[in-house]
């Protein structure tokens, strides 16, 4: 297997993962905070769209662009918001998630495996050094926030999963 095979690999598990994971919620579910000030599911989901457009331009990949006010919605200062306005639905998010891994898929294939090794540069740089790293810090971000949404699955008394 070669670095952009396991890096492909990643990204398709996790974006399974999310899926599954919210595959028996309602759109109300998605609103769910596991303890007062908690991020709830849709805050969480509109981040990880933001961030994936954000971190994949990294690598000089092209992203479809967010709806308008998209980025703003999701922002840190609307995260505690009580009760949440202005969210989203499941299809939607899962849908715009979609078009964003596909993107940061697309982006994948056309580099050379060579260019895995390119340096980064800005804020994020020291999370992911060079393009491999942000390829991994995408699907490792959703890993990290699909953590959270089995701690909502508990408190709405949903299966466990894993």
């Amino acid at each position: 297997m070669h670095a952009k095979d396991a890096i492909k690999t990643a990204l398709t598990s996790t974006q399974g993962m999310v899926a599954m994971y919210l595959a028996d919620l309602s759109d109300a579910d998605l609103l769910v905070r596991p303890v007062p000030g908690a991020n709830h599911i849709a805050w969480q989901l509109g981040h990880l769209i933001s961030a994936e457009c954000q971190l994949g331009q990294m690598t000089g990949g092209k992203y479809p662009e967010l709806p308008a006010g998209f980025k703003e919605q999701h922002s840190p200062k609307n995260s505690s918001v009580d009760p949440p306005r202005g969210f989203g639905t499941k299809a939607d998010y899962l849908s715009l998630f979609n078009k964003m891994r596909e993107a940061t898929l697309a982006n994948l294939a056309r580099l050379p495996e060579s260019d895995l090794d390119k340096a980064t540069s800005g804020d994020m740089a020291k999370y992911a050094p060079n393009y491999g790293a942000a390829f991994l810090l995408l699907s490792n971000h959703d890993l990290m926030h699909a953590g959270q949404f089995t701690v909502v699955r508990r408190k709405l008394g949903k299966p466990i999963l894993f």
